[in-house]
C-alpha cells in the first residue's frame, strides 16, 4: 500500500485522518503534493504527548506550523519560545510560525498538543517569524445563515513567499465559503490561479459533519463530498462552498498556494445576489476571541 495507505485513490477529493485513539500520539494526517498528484501543497497533522519532540527541516520549501491545541516551545534557532494558549481550535486564536527554506524547527510538548503543517515550494530567502494570537486578524464576514468568522494568520501582505493561511468557523448549519467562489484561472487583477485545502475540525467529532460542494461553472463537474473531523478537502478548481451540519459548529484551516498570493477570486454570478438579502450577522459569531 502506498503513502497514501486508506486513503482515496489518484487524484482525490478527500484526505481521511488516521484515527488515533485517545491518548495516543502519533500522525493524524500526511500526504504529499505528489502523492495527491498537486503542485503546490503537502500536508501533515501530528499529535504530541507531554515530552515529546517533533523535528522539520525546510530545503527548497517553505512551511506554516500552526498549533491546533495544547502549549509547546518552538526552536527555530532563535531560542526555546513557550507557545500555545487555546485548548482546542474553538478555545481561542492561534500561535503559528512561519518557516522559509533553508532552515529548521523543534516543536516540544508541554501538554498534549496537535501542529498542522503545510510545506510548498520555495527558494526565497525570507526569515522565520512567530505568529501570537495578538498578530492575527478575526473579522466577521458574510450575513444570516452564511455568517462565519475569519482568522487571518499568513495574510497577503505577510513576509512570505507563496502561502497564505486563514482559519474559518462556520456556526451549525451555516453556509460558508458563499456566495460560491473560485480561484483557478491566472487573470490578475480580476482572478488568480491558488490550490486551496480545508482542514476540518468539527466541535463534536463522532457525530458531526460538513459538506462541501465541488464544482465548475459549465457543470461538467459537479460532486458533493462528506468532509468529518480531521479531513482534508483539496480544492484544486471550480466553486467549493461549505455547509456545517445542524447543530455542529465547523472549524476549517485553509492553506492556499499558486501564481500569486492576492487572494483574487470570482464568485459565482447565479448566486451573488443573496447578498444583498443580508441584514445582520448570525448572533453566535464570534465563536472565539
Amino acid at each position: 500500500m502506498d503513502e497514501l495507505g486508506c486513503y482515496m485513490a489518484a487524484a482525490p477529493d478527500v484526505v481521511h485522518s488516521h484515527a488515533l485513539p485517545e491518548g495516543q500520539s502519533g500522525e493524524l494526517l500526511n500526504f504529499s503534493r505528489e502523492s495527491v498528484q498537486w503542485e503546490w501543497m503537502s500536508m501533515s497533522a501530528r499529535r504530541l504527548n507531554p515530552g515529546e519532540t517533533y523535528s522539520a527541516r525546510t530545503q527548497a520549501e517553505e512551511a506554516a506550523f500552526v498549533l491546533l491545541g495544547g502549549r509547546c516551545t518552538a526552536d527555530w534557532g532563535d531560542g526555546a519560545h513557550s507557545i500555545g494558549q487555546r485548548k482546542n481550535v474553538f478555545d481561542g486564536l492561534p500561535y503559528s510560525v512561519y518557516l522559509p527554506a533553508g532552515h529548521s524547527i523543534t516543536f516540544k510538548a508541554e501538554t498534549v498538543c496537535e501542529i498542522a503543517e503545510c510545506r510548498v515550494p520555495s527558494e526565497a530567502k525570507l526569515q522565520p517569524k512567530l505568529i501570537t494570537p495578538k498578530e492575527v486578524f478575526p473579522s466577521l464576514r458574510g450575513g444570516e445563515n452564511a455568517s462565519r468568522q475569519i482568522v487571518d494568520i499568513l495574510r497577503p501582505d505577510f513576509p512570505a513567499d507563496k502561502l497564505v493561511v486563514i482559519e474559518v468557523y462556520t456556526p451549525g448549519g451555516n453556509w460558508s465559503s458563499f456566495p460560491p467562489h473560485k480561484h483557478d484561472v491566472h487573470n490578475p487583477p480580476a482572478e488568480v490561479d491558488l490550490d486551496e485545502i480545508y482542514y476540518y475540525r468539527i466541535e463534536r467529532p463522532k457525530e458531526g459533519f460538513a459538506l462541501q460542494r465541488l464544482y465548475s461553472p459549465d457543470m461538467s463537474r459537479d460532486v458533493t463530498v462528506r468532509a468529518q473531523d480531521g479531513d482534508a478537502v483539496l480544492v484544486r478548481s471550480g466553486y467549493h462552498p461549505v455547509v456545517a451540519g445542524p447543530g455542529y459548529n465547523t472549524y476549517y484551516l485553509n492553506f492556499l498556494a499558486g501564481t500569486s498570493r492576492t487572494l483574487a477570486v470570482t464568485e459565482d454570478p447565479n448566486h451573488v445576489w443573496l447578498k444583498s438579502t443580508w441584514k445582520e450577522i448570525d448572533p453566535r459569531l464570534p465563536m472565539v476571541r
